[in-house]
């Protein structure tokens, strides 16, 4: 023992505490009650790999003067770091940017000293800084994160120190006091906390008296099951903190940055908690947390695009989310059963199974309307009907019932006002009220508005841009900013303004681009990329620039055949490569490869036919039929056989109920005019001028007939912004269908 004893350097101090200033307050703490500490006497001579077992743990050296104004760590300070047995660090982000705090650690790894030092988490997060965005909640310097080599450098593997944490929700004072004690004597924690705990149960002994010493006895076992009931429901409560921090915070950060992957390891990792454990093991809250782990897994799902995962995760979610609602009372788990069902509605939306996903949508509307007859005044419940009421909005306006729609586009947009008033600050919430000002604007397109189209959709992208300019980093506004873009541009495009057409076109496909560099697996950028550059391509095609247009459909075509061969069930990205092969088609009618345009045509046109089989009435996937057949009728080999495609045309336009959508209309005037019935044309034709509808397809078809219309036009289209407005930010694509959010 003798040797092993004098194997062990003496040292001044028994500890060097390193702390930033602005934790003064914790360091005084720790630094009194460390000193203070009274080793328990079983324990105190007993030989570890430091030493001897003292009685007291003290002196440990603080140093109190500011280093601000020096230029190196002084004198003082380096004899008590070389004079020093081992090394506390209080951590937090200020340490964390702490030249010194870096310094004083950087000086005792170079001592090779390593494994003697010991940190206190009083703030941040541990290794932040690996998280984009989150950078600025680091706890540990520089110094502390990486290993130490012989010659003094710094390794590039990670490292994570020994630490005591008195965050909220982890150790209590006294567990950190006693985790950091069994650190510097080198002794077993649980034997520490024994000890310790035999001596204050000793010390209540002695105090007692011997009548009552059963009592004290039968008192003291009490006592222990309660610490041990108490400690197994800490620990508990401690997992499910760190799930809902996962799943809250985390989650929130990582969508932020696009990262999918990132995502769908942090959420798997919180459903392993879960299944390590039985139900029974499993409160309200945990099942809560549950139900909300499925439901971040499916929205992944969803956004890689595999809707059977998607579905299977938000039906999972579901089924607790209904079993929590019925056992109790809980607004909050009213809400959680209302948002499950929507989600489950949102896959059979993607799916193209309009009956399921209203029925699904109505469902969650009535939960929602029995949670808000019991707290009128909740503003969180306000926000999900009106969710609700835009979901419901979109199917009925897929089914054709665009007065229906209406109705539940303008409640949505009266609730969001309501709110938004409520909560200016609330970035969600504005969010939404573009969104609905998006719905009406389609709306008005839908039947021929196009002046107050172009309002509703600048006002939105107004609001979109806002919000993007306020977190710059948030990959989802950038997302949602993209979207506004595009539908602006399509629409200014219509409206006989190209050139800005083009440029926000091609803005929302520069952003979706980059997005994917971001995160290859988000399937929704992918989407947008294809998506975008093909209604890009259509313009291009339309202003003469081919080579452009073909790069465009070239790339898009690949991606939206990855993404139909991934999930052959979703029924929105099968129609968009259907239109995108359509625009292939014209694209080689255009080069006079007439073969070529038959064949993608032929493509095309079949893809929408099997969509049909599904959904017969969807006026998006007509109206994508009605241009191929046109398409198909150019690229005719024969006269007979184009005059037979432009009928089945005109068939089609009048089975979606034209209206006035506008773009039903051009191709009902495209057809008649090919057909040589100018007459029958021209009341469409009157009705698409007043509208101000100015697309280059429909100049292009007046000019092949020699139509002058009207005469000496020189009008413009209608404008709801100045050049500097559009400059500063409206929005961007018309997107036929439209999506709930």
């Amino acid at each position: 023992m003798a040797a092993q004893m004098s194997a062990v350097p003496a040292f001044r101090y028994r500890a060097f505490l390193s702390y930033s200033h602005r934790d003064e307050s914790w360091a005084r703490w720790l630094h009194r009650a460390l000193e203070r500490y009274v080793v328990p006497r079983r324990l105190v001579g007993q030989v570890t790999a430091v030493g001897p077992v003292p009685r007291r743990l003290c002196p440990i050296f603080r140093d109190t003067d500011e280093l601000a104004s020096a230029a190196d760590l002084g004198a003082k300070v380096n004899e008590a770091l070389s004079g020093s047995e081992s090394l506390l660090v209080v951590c937090s982000p200020s340490a964390a940017t702490s030249r010194w705090v870096n310094e004083e650690v950087a000086a005792f790894k170079r001592l090779g000293r390593e494994d003697r030092i010991f940190c206190l988490i009083v703030a941040g997060e541990p290794n932040a800084s690996l998280v984009p965005a989150h950078e600025a909640d680091e706890c540990f310097a520089p110094a502390l994160r990486r290993r130490w080599r012989a010659d003094g450098s710094l390794r590039d593997d990670m490292l994570e120190p020994v630490a005591a944490d008195v965050r909220p929700g982890k150790d209590t004072r006294a567990e950190a006091k006693c985790r950091l004690v069994a650190g510097l004597l080198g002794l077993d924690l649980d034997a520490l906390k024994r000890r310790d705990y035999q001596r204050r149960a000793h010390r209540a002994m002695l105090l007692t008296s011997a009548s009552i010493g059963i009592a004290v006895m039968t008192g003291a076992l009490a006592v222990a099951a309660i610490v041990a009931r108490n400690t197994a429901e800490r620990r508990q409560k401690e997992a499910e903190d760190l799930v809902a921090f996962m799943l809250g915070d985390l989650n929130d950060k990582l969508s932020e940055v696009s990262r999918l992957d990132i995502l769908e390891a942090v959420d798997d990792k919180a459903m392993a908690y879960f299944q390590a454990q039985s139900g029974e093991d499993l409160g309200a809250r945990a099942l809560s947390q549950r139900a909300t782990a499925l439901q971040k897994i499916g929205s992944v799902r969803l956004d890689q695009g595999e809707l059977a995962a998607a579905m299977t995760s938000y039906q999972a979610a579901l089924a607790i989310a209904s079993t929590l609602d019925l056992a109790g009372t809980d607004t909050a788990y009213r809400l959680a059963h209302a948002e499950a069902l929507t989600f489950v509605g949102l896959v059979y939306w993607r799916q193209g199974k309009l009956d399921a996903a209203q029925g699904t949508f109505a469902s969650a509307k009535d939960i929602l309307q029995r949670a808000s007859a019991s707290a009128p005044d909740d503003l969180n419940i306000a926000f999900q009907l009106a969710l609700v009421d835009n979901n419901i909005g979109y199917v009925l306006e897929a089914r054709g019932q665009l007065d229906e729609a209406a109705v539940q586009y303008r409640r949505m947009l009266v609730a969001m006002q309501r709110l938004v008033a409520a909560q200016p600050g609330n970035a969600e919430w504005s969010e939404y009220l573009g969104s609905a000002q998006n719905n009406l604007g389609k709306l008005a397109l839908l039947r021929g508005d196009l002046a107050e189209a172009l309002r509703k959709y600048a006002e939105d992208e107004r609001i979109q841009m806002r919000l993007a300019a306020e977190a710059p980093k948030d990959a989802s506004r950038q997302g949602r900013l993209l979207t506004a873009h595009a539908i602006l541009g399509r629409t200014q495009a219509l409206a006989g303004d190209p050139e800005s057409g083009m440029e926000r076109l091609q803005r929302a496909v520069d952003i979706a681009s980059s997005l994917v560099a971001m995160d290859a697996s988000n399937a929704e950028a992918r989407e947008q990329v294809a998506l975008y550059g093909t209604q890009l391509a259509r313009l291009r095609r339309l202003h003469g620039d081919l080579l452009a247009a073909g790069n465009l459909i070239a790339k898009a075509e690949a991606i939206f055949a990855s993404l139909t061969a991934q999930d052959g069930e979703n029924a929105t990205w099968r129609r968009e490569y259907a239109e995108t092969l359509l625009e292939h088609a014209a694209q080689l009618h255009a080069m006079d490869d007439k073969a070529g345009a038959r064949r993608q045509a032929d493509a095309g046109l079949r893809m929408l036919a099997s969509l049909l089989e599904k959904a017969p009435g969807d006026r998006s996937l007509l109206l994508a039929k009605a241009a191929g057949l046109l398409v198909q009728a150019d690229a005719a080999a024969d006269s007979g056989s184009a005059r037979s495609l432009r009928e089945q045309a005109l068939r089609t336009v009048a089975e979606a109920g034209v209206g006035s959508d506008p773009r039903l209309l051009a191709l009902k005037v495209q057809a008649l005019l090919d057909l040589q019935r100018k007459t029958d044309a021209a009341p469409s034709i009157a009705h698409l001028w007043a509208d101000g509808y100015r697309d280059a397809a429909l100049l292009a078809a007046l000019q092949r007939q020699g139509i002058d219309y009207p005469p000496n036009d020189a009008s413009h289209p209608p404008s709801t912004a100045t050049d500097g407005e559009v400059a500063a930010g409206q929005q961007g694509l018309l997107h036929p269908a439209g999506e709930p959010p």
